[in-house]
């Protein structure tokens, strides 16, 4: 499927398209992007946006942005917000709209369903969904970190065919473009393994927190989702000229053939472990069966403190993680089983009614 064949696209922009210089929003690189928006709802294409920039934006009204304190960043973001989404709004004749998250909205079920509502309701009536983390009051356990990954969990949110991460180079290289002159672009990727980990390394731009590696875990996020991403250059009005054209002007990342679940990709993408339980040996060999399900006879240990319906992390007492999974019961009640003696488990006394996690609530992850 290519580009011109989705129906519903994210479209991810940095800080660094917003407010290059620190010192306001600018329109300078914008113009293009809001043209490509436009343009692609002409052809029938839902657009969702994910936008950085409040803090950018907003650096210039305080004193001290050179090293400002998180609270800063925080007053940053909050005075930044409004003059970010003024500026996108200026640029459409079609109205706009802003959903602030956390990644605790995103982890919860109930208010990540609500999320999925409220985009699809808003694409329903032709308003265009700005989405960007909520700085002004997340913190570091209810923070994303980087709108790279989270414009991947929006993605899946959004039920969208197509991902487009913008980036301050064409695409991924064999190696980096800034320090090798001999360095290739990579037009496809099949399959993102620890190579292509290896060759996106750690650099960041100046003035955003995502780097090429986040770019790349948010592909990996998106393909697993059946979802085509693509990865541009977001400076340059040709890359969006290309795509509606039908052409690849970055780096395309192949779907995966068989996407998983919709419930099962968010457990493994986007909910965070609240606790996890360690499990014997024996327990990864039931993982290749069609009926999975942990029992008390098999859990070694027990750490954090959770509640039934979260989801927790399984994994084996070397460390090995196995899966991520929906659990029937909480710490308190597990722990209680665990310390039992293994002739008390195997008679039953302590055994709960029912599996501790059910085989359609567990995402196996892959080592």
């Amino acid at each position: 499927m290519g580009f011109l064949n989705s129906k519903r696209i994210v479209i991810k922009i940095g800080s660094a398209l917003i407010a290059p210089n620190k010192k306001g929003c600018s329109s300078f690189y914008l113009l293009s992007i809001a043209q490509f928006i436009i343009r692609c709802r002409m052809k029938g294409i839902e657009v969702v946006l994910v936008s950085s920039g409040s803090v950018a934006a907003g650096a210039k009204l305080f004193a001290d942005n050179v090293s400002p304190s998180v609270a800063m960043k925080k007053a940053m973001a909050a005075a930044g917000q409004t003059e970010m989404m003024a500026t996108w709004d200026k640029l459409f004749d079609f109205p706009t709209a802003q959903i602030l998250l956390t990644h605790g909205d995103l982890r919860d079920r109930e208010r990540y369903i609500s999320i999925k509502e409220t985009i699809s309701c808003l694409l329903e009536n032709g308003i265009l969904p700005i989405l960007n983390e909520n700085d002004t009051v997340t913190t570091d356990n209810l923070k994303v970190g980087d709108n790279d990954n989270m414009s991947a969990m929006v993605a899946a949110a959004a039920g969208a065919d197509s991902l487009i991460i913008c980036s301050d180079v064409d695409g991924l290289y064999d190696k980096n473009p800034n320090t090798h002159k001999d360095a290739k672009l990579i037009p496809e990727v099949a399959e993102i393994d620890a190579y292509i980990y290896s060759i996106a390394g750690d650099a960041t731009s100046l003035v955003g927190t995502g780097g090429m590696k986040t770019k790349i875990e948010a592909a990996e996020k998106a393909v697993s989702n059946g979802v085509h991403t693509y990865i541009v250059n977001g400076f340059s009005e040709r890359s969006f000229n290309l795509l509606l054209e039908g052409n690849n002007p970055g780096t395309y990342f192949k779907p995966d053939e068989t996407p998983m679940h919709e419930h099962l990709h968010w457990m493994t993408h986007t909910s965070t472990s609240q606790g996890e339980v360690v499990v014997d040996n024996d327990f990864s060999a039931s993982l290749e069966t069609e009926s999975v399900q942990l029992t008390s006879d098999e859990i070694v240990s027990v750490n954090g403190d959770f509640s039934p319906g979260d989801t927790i992390l399984v994994r084996t007492d070397d460390g090995t993680k196995l899966a991520k999974a929906k659990t029937n019961y909480g710490s308190c009640l597990l722990n209680y089983i665990a310390e039992q003696s293994d002739e008390m488990k195997l008679s039953g006394t302590f055994n709960p009614d029912g599996p501790i996690i059910s085989e359609q609530n567990i995402a196996v992850l892959e080592n």
